[in-house]
């Protein structure tokens, strides 16, 4: 079915447009951590003009929790009434002493599964448990989370929380956007976010930071599509939101997936790991469902004292440095010994340099 989006003759089509129109040095960045590997994974840097250079955004949910976050999932982890369950990938990030597998490998009750609808039947199994789920993700995946605590509302089900790392994009594209130490000229977006939110915001976000933005699915043709897109408006000064993953991504988004969020969530501050704390850049449990909010469930206080690592992580996903410039990246940071999340994390632009030998 994707045969014709890693066809070599439409790629080559692209690069040859890619070539002729680009003129000028540009500074292109891929928010989406899947993008990244995809990049990686078939070598279109390489393919590319000199002039282009893509830079690595923030766009893995694993990469951008904070430690403070990790911190009170293992507060939780180690409490003997919860069964802690999450997505793989959490359990090796680390937190400011341990990581969740630690916490597994002394007792705790740690159990990976691949839905929030998991964890809330686990809950109907445990009636005299707790059980909490470690929720994270962008506007992408909080849909799901949202419908689980509807889900659970309805059944009225008492023993199910859950601690929320839910992360919104456009707020940290201003950040970045306005960062006087990063240079950056224009946004690949992420196809499977604009898929929910659609591309209205970005609209607005284009204009107001004059920053060309192309939504980009995540296969050859679909990158190169978005590349050029991208590199055609900067040569002709527009600035706006091309599309160039219609066959996902409307204008309006899913508005029933929209409807659910706005009924559960609210935005907030946020922290990012490496990144500090973005005005309006997450989202949190409304006062209405508060029971279901894990942090207030068990009165855990959050920590958020400065981190201090020798991770260049935040350097990393603002695409000031790329991994490779890290002093720690393959040394003492590695798949097997992460010293942070992006090593970590299978969107990860460390794993993905890691993995692909970039």
């Amino acid at each position: 079915m994707f045969d014709e989006f890693k066809s070599p003759e439409k790629a080559k089509i692209l690069l040859d447009a890619i070539h002729k129109t680009a003129r000028h040095q540009w500074h292109i960045m891929e928010i989406c951590g899947g993008q990244t590997h995809a990049i990686a994974r078939y070598r279109i840097e390489s393919l590319l003009p000199d002039s282009i250079k893509l830079i690595h955004g923030p766009g893995c949910p694993v990469c951008v929790t904070p430690i403070s976050t990790i911190d009170n999932a293992i507060k939780l982890a180690s409490r003997k009434d919860v069964i802690f369950t999450s997505f793989g990938d959490m359990l090796r990030v680390p937190g400011s002493r341990y990581d969740l597998l630690e916490i597994k490998a002394r007792g705790g009750d740690i159990r990976i599964i691949y839905s929030p609808l998991e964890a809330l039947r686990i809950a109907m199994e445990h009636p005299n448990r707790e059980v909490v789920f470690f929720g994270i993700g962008f506007e992408t995946t909080a849909p799901v989370h949202a419908l689980t605590i509807a889900e659970a509302h309805r059944r009225k089900i008492g023993n199910f929380s859950i601690l929320t790392s839910l992360f919104t994009v456009p707020q940290v594209i201003t950040a970045i956007a306005q960062d006087k130490g990063c240079v950056l000229n224009g946004i690949l977006a992420a196809g499977h976010v604009c898929a929910i939110t659609g591309t209205t915001e970005y609209e607005k976000l284009a204009k107001r930071l004059r920053l060309p933005i192309s939504v980009t699915g995540f296969e050859p043709f679909d990158l190169l599509w978005g590349i050029y897109t991208c590199i055609n408006q900067l040569e002709n000064h527009e600035y706006c939101v091309k599309n160039a993953y219609k066959r996902i991504v409307s204008r309006e988004g899913n508005l029933k997936a929209l409807r659910i969020i706005d009924e559960i969530f609210e935005t907030c501050d946020r922290e990012w790991r490496g990144m500090g704390k973005i005005k309006n850049s997450g989202y949190q449990i409304r006062r209405e469902y508060e029971q279901y909010d894990a942090l207030k469930r068990f009165n855990i206080k959050s920590d958020n004292k400065k981190e201090i690592t020798i991770c260049q992580a935040g350097e990393i996903m603002k695409g000031k440095i790329t991994p490779v410039q890290c002093k720690q990246f393959g040394n003492c940071c590695t798949p097997e010994h992460p010293l942070g999340a992006p090593m970590v994390s299978s969107e990860g632009a460390c794993a993905a340099y890691y993995r692909y030998n970039i």
